[in-house]
């Protein structure tokens, strides 16, 4: 079942879907139909304007910050997603705030499946969620990006499950402040892929609630072993400036009945609720 349904996402495009299809997350002009929460503060305090918008482009930027004092943030989607591709355009400027940690240098990434802003606690560091990870490279060393990172929870790769934090892909290293497109497929609680360049540097299956490196939580996580098939889109903020120039979602799920006047083919996961006759 998994091989035909990953060949039928391979053939999406002769699907004929246009780029009305896709949901513009991010709309080019402003935060709207996102939510901030940044540790330490209050949900939707934009501390120091460190998200914003400029000449189209998203921006997490540091100029506000006179130490970067541990306040990891994230910009949360608003609305919640199970079955989907989403396509992420990046890349890293300047240099990092001051007080940062070493491990945060030219370090971000999309928060997938995540907790919603508002259930985030006040000193929460980092949501609930399965992280694609960017990395760019330091000008002369390897260094892999669209790697997993696993805040809370779990997931299985070959029938097993992993329990380290952190996954590396198999991607190339993209140094400088290079535009990388980062494209990343889920469905649900079944699996995961991590894409660059059309090609796979990572999978993995079962995303389940579990393990640590979450700290301040403002209730607790649901039992270690749940099932984990949706939740929100959030983007980070690590200490270091980071850009996004296209941050779009493909939905998997929807109606698919072929006599309702919204069936896509493209769907892979049904909510014939949504039908429109």
């Amino acid at each position: 079942m998994m091989r035909i349904m990953l060949l039928f996402l391979c053939c999406l495009m002769a699907y004929g879907q246009t780029s009305q299809d896709w949901i513009q997350l991010f709309n080019g002009k402003n935060l709207d139909g996102w939510d901030v929460k940044i540790r330490g503060h209050e949900w939707n305090e934009n501390y120091a304007n460190t998200f914003r918008v400029e000449n189209g482009v998203l921006k997490v930027s540091y100029d506000g910050y006179q130490d970067f004092g541990n306040r990891f943030g994230h910009l949360y989607s608003k609305q919640k997603f199970s079955h989907y591709i989403l396509v992420v355009e990046y890349r890293f400027t300047g240099e990092q705030a001051p007080g940062g940690p070493a491990w945060a240098i030219r370090n971000s990434g999309a928060m997938l499946h995540s907790q919603a802003a508002a259930d985030i606690g006040k000193d929460q560091d980092f949501p609930a969620s399965i992280e694609a990870q960017f990395l760019g490279g330091n000008g002369t060393a390897d260094r892999t990006t669209l790697n997993l990172c696993t805040p809370g929870t779990h997931v299985e790769m070959h029938g097993k499950l992993v329990t380290r934090h952190c996954v590396n892909s198999t991607s190339a290293t993209y140094h400088g402040e290079q535009w990388v497109r980062a494209e990343l497929v889920v469905l649900g609680a079944r699996s995961f892929e991590h894409k660059i360049d059309e090609r796979t540097v990572l999978k993995y299956e079962k995303p389940q609630y579990g393990g640590g490196n979450v700290s301040g939580l403002k209730a607790p996580l649901p039992a270690e072993g749940t099932p984990l098939g949706e939740g929100h889109i959030a983007m980070q903020s690590e200490s270091h400036p980071v850009e996004f120039r296209k941050v779009e979602l493909l939905n998997l799920k929807g109606c698919m009945d072929p006599k309702a006047s919204n069936f896509k083919k493209w769907y892979v996961e049904p909510d014939n609720s949504q039908c429109k006759r």
